[in-house]
């Protein structure tokens, strides 16, 4: 039986409430019910999500120290988390924008990204995938070349609110 999606992801953070905040603002992930009274931790999930949850938090404290996973040691580089569509991608970076966490747009051809860092400083993406029957031999060939966003453009090409990913990661 091979992998067939990733459920959840969980993070170490120094303030379970702050990223609370942090992640419904921004991400609209929302705690789960019936697991707020857990003292530490907190299990959030993704708007319109079938998981259970999709974010778990666990509070370690304000003297942890960063990580330092890509500047000396191995680790994780970052989370990426999908949106519908590009208005979604384009309300999102708007709120990562606003609250000084947006720290880079790419478009990758075959999906279009944005990068966010936490209030811990923990990297992750927000992304929008060319649906497949949009694909073509030009854009396919280049998503091994990165490029700056121009969302306008994109929702020019694509539409601000044609559904991504279709017959690529969600089914056709």
């Amino acid at each position: 039986m091979g992998v067939y999606r990733l459920n959840h992801a969980v993070l170490y953070v120094r303030d379970v409430a702050r990223s609370v905040e942090f992640y419904g603002a921004t991400l609209g992930f929302r705690p789960i019910a019936g697991m707020e009274a857990l003292k530490g931790a907190a299990f959030l999930k993704a708007p319109e999500s079938t998981n259970d949850h999709d974010l778990g938090l666990f509070e370690i404290g304000s003297a942890a120290a960063d990580s330092p996973a890509g500047r000396g040691s191995v680790g994780l580089y970052h989370l990426a988390w999908e949106v519908d569509t590009l208005a979604e991608l384009e309300r999102i970076g708007q709120a990562l924008a606003e609250r000084g966490a947006l720290v880079g747009a790419t478009d990758h051809a075959t999906t279009k990204a944005l990068y966010g860092k936490d209030p811990d400083g923990l990297e992750f993406e927000v992304c929008w995938l060319v649906p497949a029957a949009l694909l073509t031999p030009d854009i396919v060939e280049g998503r091994s070349r990165l490029a700056p966003l121009d969302l306008a453009k994109e929702k020019e090409s694509f539409g601000a609110d044609t559904r991504g990913g279709v017959g690529i990661s969600v089914p056709a």
